[in-house]
């Protein structure tokens, strides 16, 4: 599993927080476009969620089982498997800017 606050650790394993660099690395990722006086707004509350990721790390889990179901012992209950809509993928798909063999064309989005 990827440890996201490895990078961002003083070599006393205290969390540092977010450089304004990285917030906008991280707005360009996520597409969002941030106004350079909301950028330090945003660099302190990425930071305070990465500190936070790292105090649920620092968190002694020693002999705690893996839950496999949220409920033990009881049984979520289900609706039965049948097919409720009819297909409408082409008309859907016609409001797209572009298909191919029924697929959604997308820009790459990973540099």
């Amino acid at each position: 599993m990827y440890d996201f606050c490895t990078n961002l650790r003083f070599l006393d394993g205290t969390l540092m927080a977010l450089t304004r660099a990285q917030v906008e690395s991280i707005a360009h990722l996520a597409r969002l476009e941030l106004e350079p006086a909301e950028i330090p707004a945003f660099q302190d509350k990425l930071s305070r969620i990465v500190d936070f990721i790292g105090e649920l790390e620092r968190a002694d889990t020693d002999g705690v089982a893996p839950m496999a179901h949220p409920l033990p012992g009881l049984s979520q209950r289900l609706r039965p498997d049948e097919v409720t809509e009819s297909d409408e993928h082409e008309l859907y798909q016609r409001n797209a800017p572009q298909v191919a063999s029924g697929l959604y064309l997308v820009p790459k989005v990973i540099e």
